[in-house]
């Protein structure tokens, strides 16, 4: 897991967007964020610089100064509406979904256009907050990801 300049974000790996919409994280990062422990997980829009998504669980979300993203939006905190469904609040859209326990996602092709994503994308697994990480699919850090000369994990 390099950090690929001093004082910099640190990257956990990256992971392969397979060709059925699916996507493993990468095993620090599960580790870290025990993101499996609950079995289900939220993810919120990528920045516009980042593009991609977070990665939230409920166990870390709910007690933190963010917290108001479940209580503002019941269905999304009891997890009532339908898995996938990207609820809008605050200028990000929000939603959950299952996570296996390898620590992969399988994506619908509704939430990879959300998402802007694509088969065989390369997202890089960045650590945002205690909360939360981040899969980032362009902008600088990922330029900067391709010319590291040390070894990055792909999943």
């Amino acid at each position: 897991m390099p950090q690929m300049n001093k004082g910099g974000k640190y990257i956990f790996g990256k992971s392969i967007i397979k060709q059925d919409n699916s996507i493993q994280f990468p095993t620090q990062a599960i580790v870290e964020y025990d993101i499996k422990s609950e079995g289900y997980i939220y993810l919120m829009t990528g920045s516009k610089a980042t593009g991609g998504f977070c990665v939230m669980r409920k166990g870390l979300l709910y007690p933190s100064k963010l917290g108001h993203i479940l209580t503002d939006n019941k269905g999304l905190c009891d997890y009532s509406i339908p898995m996938g469904e990207f609820i809008p609040y605050k200028g990000r859209s929000y939603c959950w979904i299952t996570i296996d326990d390898s620590g992969r996602i399988q994506l619908t092709d509704e939430m990879m256009h959300i998402l802007n994503l694509e088969n065989g994308m390369e997202l890089l697994s960045i650590r945002s907050s205690d909360i939360a990480f981040t899969m980032g699919a362009e902008g600088p850090l990922l330029e900067k990801a391709k010319q590291f000369s040390g070894e990055i994990e792909v999943y």
